[in-house]
């Protein structure tokens, strides 16, 4: 017996009722492969391979794409909006203050939306974004430690 294929970009674009162009693959293809990417990230991916794409043909899709549920805009200040395919799941990010890298984190604590206000007024709250700054591994220095206490890792070049 053969285990069903992974659905392609097509099936997933079909899936949320849009239409299925080459420049829509390709830009949803993109995001696949990089999440947490800008749209201008996204362009330069995409124009490697299509070379006729335009930037605004991008942001078009981007845009599609998070009106149907395809994909989620996230803004972390100070950076442009990225985007990705993680969906419907109520997660988090873990963004470096120096390299500007981003990580997802699953839920904080408990069910979502994860954290309560300590006053709702009045709204019913469904969804919680939480966004945690500091430094990443890469950026933290030798020995730091995270807040967790968790020791920084040594950079792979100078280990023994």
């Amino acid at each position: 017996m053969t285990s069903p294929a992974a659905p392609t970009s097509a099936d997933a674009l079909r899936a949320a009722g849009l239409r299925v162009t080459d420049s829509r693959r390709a830009v949803l293809d993109a995001l696949t492969d990089a999440p947490h990417s800008s749209a201008d990230e996204l362009y330069r991916r995409v124009a490697r391979i299509n070379p006729q794409t335009n930037l605004q043909s991008v942001y078009n899709a981007l845009a599609d794409f998070v009106a149907a549920g395809v994909a989620r805009r996230i803004e972390p200040a100070g950076h442009p909006g990225l985007y990705e395919r993680r969906v419907a799941d109520n997660h988090h990010h873990l963004v470096c203050t120096s390299c500007g890298a981003v990580a997802d984190v699953d839920c904080v604590v408990g069910e979502a939306p994860c954290l309560h206000p300590s006053s709702a007024h009045g709204f019913a709250v469904h969804t919680a974004e939480v966004t945690f700054w500091g430094l990443c591994a890469d950026c933290r220095p030798l020995g730091a430690t995270s807040d967790t206490g968790v020791p920084a890792p040594v950079p792979p070049t100078t280990r023994r």
